[in-house]
C-alpha cells in the first residue's frame, strides 16, 4: 500500500511538473515581440505644399536634419548641400525640417523659408514644412526620431537646430548627432560610404 502511495504521489507530481513547463513555454511563445517602427510610415507636406511620402526612399540613407534660417549654424546650409550634391547618386539623400523651436530662429513662412534656403545657399535637397520638433506639439516624425519605443535605437532630445539623425536603408535609425557635429564630419561622410 506504501509503495502504491507512493507511486501515485511521483506520478502526481511528475505530471504537475510536466504541466507547469509546458505552460511556461506556452507562455514563452505567445508573447509577441515588441516591432519597431520605421521611417517608412510617414507622409509629410514639403514646403511647397506636396505631399512627401518616407516610403518612396526604400533603400537609400536618410540624414534628417532639423534647421533655421537665424541661428548660428545656420552656415551649415552649405556644407549639407555640398555632401547631397555630391552623393546624392549613390542612394543617399537629406530632408530637413525647419522649426522655431529654439531661439524663435525659424520665424518664417513656408514660402520665405523656401526663398531663404535657394538664395542665401542654393539648397535643392527636399525641404519639408515647417514643425515642431519638442515640446507637446511635436510632429509624429520627430516624436519617432527621439523615442526608443518607436526607432528601437535610444531616447533623444534635439537639442539645438541642425541635430542630425541617421537613417538606414531599411528606414532604421541608426545615429543621433549634436548640431555641432559638422556635415562634412567623418561621422557622416564615412556612414555615407559605408566605413
Amino acid at each position: 500500500m506504501k509503495n502504491a502511495l507512493l507511486i501515485l504521489t511521483t506520478s502526481l507530481l511528475m505530471s504537475c511538473h510536466n504541466q507547469a513547463q509546458t505552460s511556461t513555454s506556452a507562455m514563452e511563445t505567445t508573447q509577441e515581440p515588441t516591432s519597431i517602427e520605421t521611417i517608412y510610415q510617414f507622409k509629410v507636406k514639403d514646403l511647397y505644399g506636396k505631399e512627401f511620402d518616407f516610403a518612396s526612399l526604400k533603400g537609400k540613407k536618410i540624414l534628417i536634419v532639423n534647421t533655421a534660417s537665424e541661428c548660428g549654424l545656420t552656415p551649415q546650409y552649405k556644407d549639407l548641400e555640398s555632401i547631397y550634391e555630391k552623393y546624392q547618386d549613390k542612394n543617399f539623400i537629406i530632408i530637413g525640417f525647419p522649426a522655431n523651436n529654439f531661439g524663435s530662429q525659424e520665424p518664417g513662412s513656408n514660402e520665405q523659408i523656401a526663398k531663404f534656403c535657394e538664395m542665401n545657399y542654393g539648397v535643392k535637397f527636399p525641404m519639408m514644412s515647417k514643425i515642431s520638433v519638442k515640446g507637446d506639439d511635436i510632429d509624429p516624425v520627430y516624436k519617432f526620431l527621439t523615442q526608443k519605443s518607436k526607432n528601437g535605437l535610444r531616447d533623444s532630445t534635439v537639442e539645438w537646430n541642425f541635430q542630425k539623425y541617421l537613417i538606414n536603408e531599411k528606414g532604421e535609425l541608426v545615429n543621433v548627432l549634436s548640431p555641432k557635429v559638422l556635415p562634412t564630419d567623418d561621422a557622416i561622410i564615412g556612414w555615407i560610404n559605408g566605413k
